[in-house]
């Protein structure tokens, strides 16, 4: 059956009343939250079975067998299923058949279509929960920041929060990652909070590391593909490729994407320039004013889509790696140039 946060937060205090959660959507970051707040539910020292769609397809009735399993370690147990798709189809159905299955079960299986044959047994299934990850807007990705931000014992204003989570695209993967470095720099726990600001940030952000990333970004979102080329072939020869290009151009993308929709909303594109503040550096700001004059909403929800897919593309197995990185960069670059 489909179902919201509230039902999902419920489930996961009791998660042995659930055969399978099937979590998906766009937003991978945030399914794979919810798995791991199953984990915990569970136990520190329950026993993780991790299984793939492949492993399934190819022995259906294994994933009942795991789930009315002991743990050999006498303690709870819970399995992991991921990729997934429609081939783990006969597994789940013999899972919902089987007559005692008390170790819950996680699906994490991306974007999928609504006639997707996982999607539907789960939203049919009683015994079953779908919820569907989005990535966060940006008044819920700040939110969000603010949020896991006092989790980790720091208190950041709604800029900083702003800016944080602008940085790591609203993926809420990243800005834990993010909160969890600034708390151990500040010497921040929920026992002993402490205030950041944007100077950690300046010291600390995934702006500051990875290799200099924004004349790559420039040349991506400026349409200059000779630019893009050289810039790639440097980041790589200093062994920075994939994920990271990938994650620098979503947080450019996000901040264009908040930038025209105060545009959108009626304001000049001076104007919201003026009003960027900290989120955006200096040095910055002329070339993303260039970026904000050609750039569409529409085409940067798609480019968006885009760069999240190349992301699994990458983290996929069997798949093409870091090279599905570059050609995702050429073809947005190459919209780009069609912007000028």
């Amino acid at each position: 059956m489909k179902a919201n946060k509230a039902q999902i937060d419920k489930a996961l205090k009791a998660p042995a009343d659930t055969r399978f959660f099937l979590l998906h959507g766009p937003d991978d970051s945030g399914s794979r939250a919810i798995a791991r707040a199953l984990g915990q539910a569970m136990g520190a020292e329950a026993e993780r079975v991790d299984l793939s769609g492949a492993e399934l397809k190819a022995d259906p009735a294994r994933l009942a067998d795991e789930a009315a399993s002991i743990s050999m370690f006498g303690g709870a147990r819970w399995i992991l299923v991921e990729p997934a798709g429609d081939e783990i189809v006969p597994a789940l159905e013999a899972l919902l058949e089987a007559p005692a299955a008390g170790n819950p079960v996680a699906v994490v299986a991306g974007s999928l279509k609504p006639a997707s044959k996982l999607l539907k047994l789960a939203l049919a299934a009683p015994a079953a929960l779908a919820f569907a990850s989005y990535v966060p807007d940006a008044r819920d990705a700040d939110r969000l920041a603010q949020e896991m931000a006092r989790a980790e014992g720091l208190t950041v204003r709604p800029d900083v929060a702003r800016r944080i989570a602008e940085s790591c695209a609203g993926n809420r993967a990243l800005i834990g990652q993010e909160l969890a470095k600034f708390a151990l720099y500040a010497g921040a726990s929920p026992e002993a909070p402490r205030t950041i600001d944007h100077d950690v940030i300046d010291a600390l952000g995934a702006g500051s590391d990875g290799g200099d990333l924004s004349r790559l970004v420039d040349s991506v979102a400026g349409g200059d593909a000779a630019g893009l080329a050289a810039e790639l072939a440097r980041l790589h020869a200093e062994g920075v490729e994939g994920i990271t290009l990938i994650r620098a151009m979503l947080r450019r993308i996000a901040l264009l994407a908040r930038l025209r929709a105060e545009v959108d909303r009626g304001s000049t594109a001076s104007a919201v320039m003026a009003s960027s503040g900290k989120s955006l550096f200096w040095k910055e700001k002329d070339e993303v004013g260039r970026q904000l004059s050609r750039w569409r909403a529409a085409l940067l929800a798609k480019a968006m889509s885009r760069l999240l897919e190349a992301e699994r593309q990458v983290k996929a197995s069997g798949g093409i790696g870091p090279l599905a990185a570059d050609e995702e960069l050429f073809a947005i670059c190459r919209q780009a140039a069609r912007l000028r």
